[in-house]
């Protein structure tokens, strides 16, 4: 196994009858970026926390850079960082307060000024955690996860009620750890985030695994060039739909319409005189190639944040 790895071995966790995790195997290597996604309930957060040693695995095993988690947690708990959803920090505590708390719990500490520099938040030193933004909260809760220096990072919905632009500076200083040789295991709601960041990204559904892959590959699994999206009548029926030249899967989600094609040029064809023949309008039409939210819906039949 390299190191800075995670690897997970036949890992199972139960809760009465309810088994979260089942029989999961995967491995986040050195140097990526490794998705975890899943709707809610698929197992995600029960897997991290086994992961990261605050849950024991039934069965299985789980190492993080050669160590077992199971026997070796103290030499564990010193490689890794873990960003929370939420971070709790006392409010009248400085950055750079906190940031010096936080290294002294570790044997290995990164400087406090070059963690400012990796999360831009040298001018906030001296700034009481109240008063930071909800981008730079962000950012301070991600300097402390990598305090110590870890070897391998959880990310568990870094950029979750961000706006767009905190939300892409997120994703720059969560890019910069692939050239640091780190592992990131990230788990998010935003899809363009999966597909942005991540090298390769893990589908679980009821605690299994159920696909794998790049997001490149994950989306050619779909064998569908592009999808027609537009806004139609009660008039054209999901079978007339399915019914059109290269169609190969219709979805209807409220009022929006999703007909995806291997022969979209045929297909719009044949809408347009589906729709003449009804005499009824398709509004705001568009063609889109596939994307890894389609593929999750393919999988699960749920959306992401479902």
């Amino acid at each position: 196994m390299l190191s800075n790895s995670v690897k997970l071995q036949n890992v199972s966790k139960s809760y009465g009858d309810l088994k979260a995790v089942d029989n999961l195997s995967f491995e986040a290597k050195s140097g990526e970026i490794f998705g975890l996604l899943g709707p809610n309930g698929a197992g995600k957060t029960t897997t991290l926390e086994m992961i990261e040693g605050l849950r024991a695995a039934d069965e299985g095993e789980i190492f993080i850079d050669s160590f077992n988690v199971r026997t070796e947690l103290e030499r564990v708990k010193e490689v890794i960082g873990v960003q929370l959803q939420s971070t709790s920090v006392y409010n009248k505590i400085t950055v750079g307060e906190a940031l010096a708390l936080f290294g002294g719990y570790y044997k290995q500490r990164r400087p406090v000024d070059e963690l400012l520099r990796l999360v831009a938040l040298e001018d906030k030193r001296d700034t009481y955690h109240i008063k930071l933004s909800g981008g730079q909260q962000q950012r301070l809760a991600l300097a402390l996860a990598l305090v110590n220096d870890p070897k391998v990072i959880f990310l568990d919905e870094p950029t979750t009620g961000l706006d767009p632009q905190a939300r892409r500076n997120l994703w720059e200083i969560i890019a910069r750890m692939k050239s640091d040789h780190k592992t990131v295991i990230l788990t998010t709601h935003y899809m363009e985030e999966a597909e942005h960041l991540c090298d390769r990204i893990l589908i679980i559904d009821h605690g299994r695994k159920i696909a794998e892959g790049s997001p490149r590959e994950l989306v050619a699994q779909l064998q569908v060039e592009s999808c027609l999206e537009f806004q139609g009548s009660a008039l054209l029926g999901i079978e007339d739909l399915k019914r059109l030249p290269g169609v190969s899967k219709v979805m209807a989600r409220a009022e929006q319409m999703e007909v995806f094609s291997c022969k979209p040029q045929e297909t719009l064809l044949g809408l347009m005189e589906l729709a003449t023949s009804r005499d009824t309008e398709i509004r705001d039409l568009h063609i889109r190639r596939p994307t890894l939210e389609d593929l999750f819906l393919d999988l699960t039949g749920r959306s992401l944040r479902e």
